[in-house]
């Protein structure tokens, strides 16, 4: 059983991941001339590469357990390559803020799903309490965003971004499920994550392939590619695998949800994007919403029940 200090490393390193992945939706608008496609084939190929690539070792030595486990390598390693094609195009439709917004808001409330129908998992009232208030922090956000840029879009595009923003959430919760459940089979973290993130980065370099050259173009391309691969979609996912290891995969989502955070703040330092009023509010909530999740408030309640009744 893991302990409370295990479980606040867990935490951190989600954290971690959590701000440097907000800042993909900014970095992306420095290179306006690369395809969405092109931005999430990149990032998440090449990092997913370099994952499978450090992690190569691991690999090797648990390739009997991770054979047997394929199943979950395959799920995985399919979201893996569907989620930044998804993602990135969302946000190129309905907006970094708003991309980001329904990717990642969306992603806590179907990992529940995805652990309460495929492995029985009973969900804390502590947990639904702060789901309920990201997701309201969510809406907040989303329409706060949306409003101000709903009359220089097409909603037909705002709409096919959302639904990409769906589709992309749906495959982050489901990798962050299959490599969660590979590590509880006694696979080791850095092997679970490097093989089905490098099975999913080399599922993403055809995508690349056909739609990189832009890279190669102009320097700035070259490196937004360089930043994606390295500091989100590397550095970012070993935090969130250490995380991952160590914390449920419903919790870690949840967590997350510092992302679209990060990403409206930057949207609107360095992008010039405006964030109303409900959009602050909902940033707040957000926030609110963290600490509800991570605080062991349950606990603390226990301890001073405890405490009453011993006087």
């Amino acid at each position: 059983m893991l302990t409370s200090e295990s479980r606040l490393a867990g935490i951190i390193g989600v954290f971690i991941a959590a701000v440097v992945w907000g800042t993909t939706g900014t970095a992306a608008t420095f290179a306006p001339a690369l395809s969405p496609l092109a931005v999430g084939a990149v990032a998440m190929g090449v990092g997913g590469l370099m994952q499978g690539a450090i992690a190569i070792a691991a690999i090797k030595r648990q390739r009997r357990l991770i054979a047997h486990q394929w199943r979950y390598l395959l799920t995985g390693a399919l979201a893996v390559a569907v989620y930044p094609l998804a993602f990135y195009t969302s946000m190129r439709f309905a907006g970094v803020t708003v991309g980001t917004v329904i990717s990642i808001g969306s992603a806590p409330l179907l990992s529940a799903l995805i652990e309460y129908r495929l492995d029985g998992l009973r969900l804390t009232k502590q947990w639904m309490l702060g789901a309920t208030v990201g997701l309201l922090g969510m809406v907040l956000l989303c329409f706060a965003e949306s409003g101000s840029h709903s009359a220089g879009g097409e909603a037909g595009y705002a709409l096919a971004g959302i639904l990409l923003g769906l589709l992309a959430g749906f495959t982050y919760a489901l990798y962050s499920w299959s490599a969660r459940r590979m590590m509880q089979q006694k696979i080791a973290p850095r092997a679970a994550m490097g093989v089905t993130f490098g099975a999913g980065g080399l599922l993403l370099m055809p995508v690349l392939l056909l739609t990189g050259a832009p890279l190669f173009a102009a320097w700035n391309n070259a490196a937004v590619g360089l930043y994606m691969a390295l500091i989100p979609m590397f550095i970012g996912y070993l935090c969130y695998g250490y995380g991952l290891a160590r914390i449920p995969a419903s919790m870690a989502t949840t967590i997350t949800l510092l992302e679209p955070v990060v990403a409206a703040l930057l949207a609107v330092l360095l992008v010039g994007e405006r964030l109303p009023l409900s959009g602050w509010s909902g940033v707040g909530l957000i926030i609110f919403c963290l600490a509800i999740i991570t605080l062991p408030v349950e606990k603390l309640f226990r301890c001073r029940a405890a405490g009453k009744a011993s006087r």
